[in-house]
């Protein structure tokens, strides 16, 4: 049996990289898995193949988490579908490497509409259901850069750190309801946003971690997995740091 047999998951920005990644481990732990995209149709279908690779069901949607209606219209149809949401991954991010001092407002705006604003709306849209049932996994994807003192891009540590305390906050919120809401914070990865970082900054991360290597896809979702399981049923409003020692 796997860790989330008969759940419905759903994974936001899941069309490629570690949201990919975190699509095909739900659904290998037996999940069926929905997940939202706003690009590339291509990717999509790549992602939708994952999950139905593993005999479970799998749905996308073309739409902006920062889209109210959007969300709620996603929400909708996938509960007409697939049932309540069981599990929510707030995964949904995008990167830009500019100093502050040549960063635009928009840049800003956009940077907290996607991993700030986004979380709230999805989060909001699946909470009613999970609180009437009485159960629910949050999981919002932080960043290392979000938790420790450290070169990174001023927007986006800040959106990340922000994910902290919304996860804190929320936790205290719907604990009492049995929906538990934790943060899992990556160091460098493989692929995805650690992509943006030049090679100097690269060879300085490698030289502080313990492991001497950035982080697999593989590895974060597979982690993920458990954390949204029922086997991980105390933790309540933590961040957990998954970065090689650093």
């Amino acid at each position: 049996m796997g860790l989330l047999d008969g759940r419905v998951a759903l994974i936001t920005g899941g069309s490629r990289g570690l949201g990919r990644a975190l699509c095909a481990a739900m659904a290998r732990e037996g999940a069926g898995v929905a997940f939202n995209y706003t690009r590339s149709d291509e990717d999509a279908a790549a992602t939708l193949e994952a999950i139905r690779a593993h005999g479970v069901r799998g749905w996308s949607f073309k739409v902006s988490v920062s889209d109210k209606s959007g969300v709620a219209d996603m929400v909708k149809a996938l509960a007409a579908e697939a049932g309540a949401v069981d599990v929510l991954v707030n995964n949904a991010g995008v990167g830009q490497v500019v100093p502050l001092a040549l960063m635009e407002e928009e840049d800003l705006d956009r940077m907290l509409d996607v991993h700030v604003r986004g979380a709230f709306l999805v989060s909001q849209a699946v909470l009613r259901g999970m609180i009437r049932r009485r159960y629910g996994r949050i999981l919002n994807i932080g960043s290392l850069a979000g938790q420790k003192m450290m070169e990174a891009p001023v927007h986006y540590s800040a959106a990340k750190a922000a994910l902290r305390g919304f996860t804190e906050s929320l936790a205290k919120e719907v604990g009492r309801y049995g929906v538990t809401v934790n943060c899992l914070a990556p160091g460098v990865l493989e692929s995805g946003v650690s992509g943006h970082l030049p090679p100097a900054k690269l060879k300085d991360y490698l030289a502080h971690c313990a492991l001497g290597r950035v982080g697999t896809l593989a590895e974060v979702a597979d982690f993920a997995a458990f954390l949204v399981s029922e086997r991980n049923s105390y933790m309540n409003g933590a961040t957990v740091v998954l970065d090689g020692g650093v």
